[in-house]
Parts: structure tokens; sequence; C-alpha cells
């Protein structure tokens, strides 16, 4: 039986939308001076436990752990922003202009049940803008990713934005809400949730359990004047952006270095796997993984559930791969010829192919109209004896005679 791709995993193939889609939800950050930046795909396990949360599912039942031949003990990324924050401290790059601004794509792991929209290895685009607390710069940081999403073509993709507040307010409030939920008839499993972080019970998207939760309190009124004003600042300015949010005071993302600003993009059109990616303000990660206190907010959006939401709204992108010009030599000296032509095409930015094996016209032509390149070259030893070649628009057929001269002017 040959082999298959691991259970959870896909094959990204020619012909696909993917590059497109990854990179496209990261042109307003490279327009924005967000650099480029690219970590291992496996850290030392203990970043991952110290900087995303012990007890965290991530980090309690879903990462992909092995010891090395040293006895290291690795794990594949789960998540970006971890190793994003060590690079910069393990670089030095805080000790230069702030905030830093990066962005990043790659794969992610997670040990989790496959279904749509949910894979084992999954392929995330991601920012981080680190070194500062200014509410501006959180409300640019989200309105990257609205544009990103609005740049593909997507128009019903929805922002929810909340504060989850700071070490000032947060505990006081933690506590409050850990009360209240001891005084629920609460199922075991959601009692040891509660134990270990009261507020991600909240984001239990069970009907009976919502129920359950209507009075509870929330964070959004339990805020810090600092982080209240933050909040403030940072709604302030994505309406001067033009960027529509929904107040969402019970959305809690499954990471436990967020605080204060805080938000995921959901589409309606995926069923139970809505959302899109999301982020928030990481304030205390840098100190928890042994570095300076180092503010940051940044966020990380899915590239397959993108592609789905694509689909869902029927928008079709562009796809930077697609050849622009096919040649079809009937001939050995037209063969050489295209060999060269070609080349000479790419060297000008030209995506350009050829009809390889010594097929004939009928056989070539068909491979001309498989590769989706706009433009056909036909050129025949007589042709070159005759300084012709034959330019056929196969979008629409017509084809008409151009002289070997102008044919790489014309084409470029």
């Amino acid at each position: 039986m040959a082999f298959q791709a691991p259970k959870g995993t896909y094959d990204v193939l020619p012909g696909t939308p993917f590059l497109a889609a990854r990179d496209g939800l990261l042109e307003p950050a490279r327009l924005a001076g967000y650099g480029y930046v690219e970590t291992p795909a496996f850290e030392d396990t203990e970043l991952f436990a110290r900087g995303v949360g012990a007890s965290t599912d991530v980090v309690t039942k879903e990462m992909y752990t092995f010891s090395d031949r040293g006895g290291r003990s690795l794990t594949l990324r789960p998540e970006g922003t971890a190793g994003v924050v060590r690079a910069v401290l393990e670089h030095g790059l805080h000790h230069g202009q702030l905030p830093v601004k990066v962005r990043y794509a790659g794969p992610m792991f997670r040990a989790e049940r496959p279904q749509k929209g949910r894979f084992r290895q999954f392929q995330q685009s991601g920012v981080e803008a680190i070194g500062l607390t200014d509410p501006a710069l959180d409300a640019e940081v989200v309105a990257l990713a609205w544009e990103g999403y609005q740049a593909l073509g997507l128009r019903h993709v929805r922002l929810l934005l909340t504060s989850l507040g700071d070490p000032t307010c947060r505990p006081a409030y933690r506590e409050e809400l850990a009360a209240y939920l001891a005084g629920l008839d609460l199922d075991e499993a959601t009692r040891e949730r509660a134990r270990i972080n009261p507020l991600r019970v909240l984001d239990d998207k069970r009907p009976e359990l919502q129920a359950l939760l209507a009075d509870a309190p929330l964070i959004i009124d339990r805020l810090c004047a600092d982080c209240k004003a933050h909040h403030e600042a940072v709604v302030a300015g994505l309406e001067s952006l033009g960027v529509p949010f929904e107040p969402a005071p019970r959305l809690v993302r499954g990471l436990d270095y967020y605080m204060r600003t805080t938000f995921e993009f959901v589409h309606d059109g995926l069923g139970a796997q809505s959302a899109l990616g999301g982020g928030g303000r990481y304030d205390g990660l840098s100190e928890s993984i042994g570095g300076p206190p180092l503010p940051g907010i940044g966020w990380a959006l899915g590239v397959e559930r993108t592609l789905l939401a694509l689909e869902a709204e029927g928008v079709t992108i562009p796809q930077d791969d697609r050849l622009q010009v096919f040649v079809v030599p009937l001939g050995s000296a037209a063969k050489a010829w295209a060999v060269a032509t070609v080349g000479r095409l790419r060297a000008q930015g030209v995506a350009a192919d050829l009809a390889y094996g010594d097929r004939g016209l009928k056989g070539a032509m068909k491979a001309a109209d498989r590769s989706g390149a706009r433009w056909a070259v036909v050129v025949g030893d007589r042709d070159l004896d005759a300084g012709v070649a034959q330019l056929k628009d196969l979008s629409n057929g017509e084809q008409t005679a151009v002289p070997l001269s102008d044919l790489l002017e014309k084409l470029a």
C-alpha cells in the first residue's frame, strides 16, 4: 500500500490559493514595516510550558513533545508568539528601535482531533509588535488583520473585542468569578476547569452552561482605571481607522499570556469552527520566559480557516504561481530556440514554460491549455526560417503572427 500523509495533515498542491491566502493576510503588515522572521519548528519544551501556560489545554493535552539524542525535552511549536519573543530576546532586538515589528508564517503543531478546519499540522500567518504599551499600537495591530481579510475579498468576517484586565485588576475579579462559579451546579470537568482558570469557563459554548452563566460577573465591568482608559483608547483608535467590531465581554482566548486587549475574528459561514484567528496583548510573557519586562501584542490567523471562509463566500483570489506564456516548439531547431527563449522570458520576469517530450501539435496544445497560461507561442522549424512565431491567446483562441524580433518585447 502506498504511503499517505499522516492523519491530521495535508499536502499543499500546485494550483491552489494557499500561498495567495497565507501571504495576502500578511501584506498589510509588510506595508506597515513589519519585517519577516522565521523561528525553529521545535523549541525547548519549557519555553511553551512557561510562556503559554502550564495549565492550558495546549500544554497539558496538545503538544508534540519528544526527547532528542542528548535527552533534552523538545516540542514542536504549538503557536508562534513564544518563539518569536524568545528570538527577540536572544538576538537583542529589543535594544534597538521600539516597537520591534515582525511578521511570520509557517506550520504549527497540536495533537487535536482532526476535523474540518482543524488539523494537527496547521498553518498560521502572524504578527507581533513588541516593546510598547501604546493603545494606538493595539489598534494598528488589530486593523492590520482586518485589512488582510478585506484585501483577500472577505466581507463577512466579524471582529470580537474585549479587555482581560491586568495583574492590578484581574486577581480580584478572578476571585469574584471563582466564588460565583462555586455556587453553580457544574459537572466535574467544568468545576476542575474553574479551579485552574475560572475565566476559561466563560468561553464554554454549551447552551446549558451559558444559561447558568447569564448573571456571571464580567471583567470588562471590573477593569482598573488604567485598563479602562487603555481599552477606551483602543476602541477610539479602531473607530478612527474605520474597523468595525463587536464588544465580546465573555471572550477568553486559550493561552494564559493574554491581558488587556484581546480579540478574535469569526466567520458565520464555517459552522462550529467559526474562529478564523485572533490575538491580544501579552505584557507578561517576556518575564515568564526569563526576559526583562517587555510588553507586546500580536495575532495569528489560520490559513486553513481563511481558505474555508473564501470558499464559503465564493471568493476566488489570484495565484502568483500561474504561468503566463507556454511555448510550443515543432521540430528540433524550434526546440533549441524555445529553450533559449523561455530562459530569456524568465530572466525578464515572465512566468514561462515549454512543451517537453517532442509531442505533436495536438498533444502540445493540450499541454498549453492545461498549463493555465494566457499565451501560447507556437514555432516550427519553417517559422524560424520565416522569422515569425504564432502567438495564440488561450482565453479566446485568437492567433496572430509576430516577428521573432518583436516577440520578447511584446510578451514582456
